[in-house]
């Protein structure tokens, strides 16, 4: 029974549903906020549009297609080009943002027009799969940092007590994912925080600025909301920031049918509307660009509940604390190091699953063309990290610059004839 598979459509009691959508929620929530901080907005809001964006998602969907939605990091180098940092600019952000999520709009309407297989030939499975592994492996700096330090080492008492927590915050997640039977083995990503954060307060490591913002936060209040202002000069950089968003969510759709064994190319056309109206809503009032979210991936990869019931539930939970400041600072008072032990196993799951939508298509790797595209692209993406790559004003942050070359390094060596086979290759 612990292993039986839940399909989008699968319903689930309430009173699993609400854990369970919880577990999403603090799967996504790291990011989620993290984001809009390092591009300027209100994390308040961000979570807010998070929520409505994700059941505008399912709406679109039809109820087709398990994803959550949140904060996207590929827009973090254009957005703080336009802005520099001012928040009196962020209007004129919102406007690029805006321009991006027409222009995403417009290739989900081309792809249910048109099929897919446009889609398929500018991003095979070949691609799909590094834009995955690049995501996933962009963002182990970060799980190793949280999971340690920023300067990975261990030098200090107090260095070994954050380790400690860190530790089994992961041997709890893992422990129940493989040895918990029932309910409780579909939650252990959200097992996993509550019990490091029981022994971070324990061991007294929650900061205490954190302790004193949820005793000030009020238990009601609306996010501050923002609308765009026009700026053709934003539109030029930010808008064609859609391509990878195009990229990231074939290649989460590809991941999640590999898993359900669920061919979801039917669906693509309405998960890229879906995503717009998403980030198009979001940018209306001051939210964050939105895509799909490789972290609730791995929480489904990990649980394998697939229902769409829990990414409603979810969403509910993310307005909620995007209308209950008090929530929103509990949320925010989880320490890094548990942070650290959950997505450790998140963002390992999220690359493996690069490797995974590899094997379900039988990608060949004794093609040296498809061993170029692949290899340097998910290193150069590594390579740059979250602090990317600066043209000029312009910077690009690691998983956008890797996507968009993987995507022109295979449009690019698909010119020519039929390469000879590697024979020691196929011997090996």
């Amino acid at each position: 029974m612990e292993n039986k598979i839940y399909y989008p459509e699968d319903k689930l009691p309430l009173a699993r549903l609400i854990p369970m959508g919880m577990q999403h929620v603090v799967a996504m929530f790291g990011a989620t906020v993290l984001a809009p901080i390092l591009m300027g907005f209100n994390p308040q809001t961000a979570i807010f549009f998070s929520g409505v964006g994700t059941l505008l998602f399912i709406l679109i969907t039809r109820a087709k297609v398990p994803s959550y939605l949140g904060s996207s990091f590929a827009f973090i180098g254009p957005v703080l080009a336009v802005t520099g940092g001012a928040a009196e600019k962020i209007p004129f952000a919102l406007c690029g943002i805006a321009g991006a999520a027409v222009l995403y709009a417009l290739a989900g309407a081309a792809t249910l027009k048109y099929g897919s297989k446009w889609i398929d030939r500018l991003m095979p499975p070949l691609v799909t799969g590094a834009v995955v592994a690049i995501i996933g492996l962009n963002l182990s700096s970060s799980a190793v940092s949280n999971f340690l330090n920023s300067y990975f080492r261990l030098a200090t008492s107090a260095d070994a007590v954050l380790l400690l927590v860190a530790v089994v915050t992961f041997a709890v997640a893992a422990a129940v994912s493989l040895y918990l039977k029932g309910f409780m083995r579909l939650l252990p990503i959200l097992t996993g925080v509550v019990c490091g954060y029981v022994l971070s307060l324990a061991l007294g490591i929650i900061d205490p600025a954190h302790i004193e913002a949820i005793k000030n936060a009020a238990w009601l209040g609306l996010p501050p909301f923002i609308t765009p202002a026009f700026s053709f000069e934003a539109l030029l950089v930010i808008a064609p920031v859609f391509v990878v968003l195009v990229a990231e969510n074939k290649g989460h759709l590809e991941a999640i049918g590999g898993y359900m064994q669920r061919d979801m190319n039917p669906h693509l056309g309405r998960a890229y509307l879906g995503d717009a109206a998403a980030s198009f809503v979001s940018a209306m009032g001051g939210g964050t660009p939105q895509t799909t979210y490789a972290e609730n991936m791995g929480v489904m990869a990990i649980t394998r509940v697939f229902s769409v019931y829990n990414f409603i539930a979810a969403a509910c939970i993310a307005l909620l604390l995007g209308l209950c400041p008090k929530f929103g600072a509990v949320i925010q008072s989880i320490p890094n190091p548990v942070l650290g032990g959950v997505t450790v196993i998140l963002y390992g799951l999220i690359a493996m699953m690069g490797i995974k939508i590899w094997l379900d298509a039988k990608v060949d790797f004794c093609e040296h063309r498809n061993l170029i595209v692949a290899g340097s692209s998910i290193i150069l993406a590594t390579g740059l990290g979250v602090k990317g790559f600066t043209l000029g004003t312009v910077n690009i942050a690691g998983i956008a610059f890797g996507t968009v070359f993987a995507v022109v390094m295979n449009l690019a060596l698909s010119f020519g004839g039929k390469e000879e086979k590697d024979a020691a290759c196929r011997q090996g």
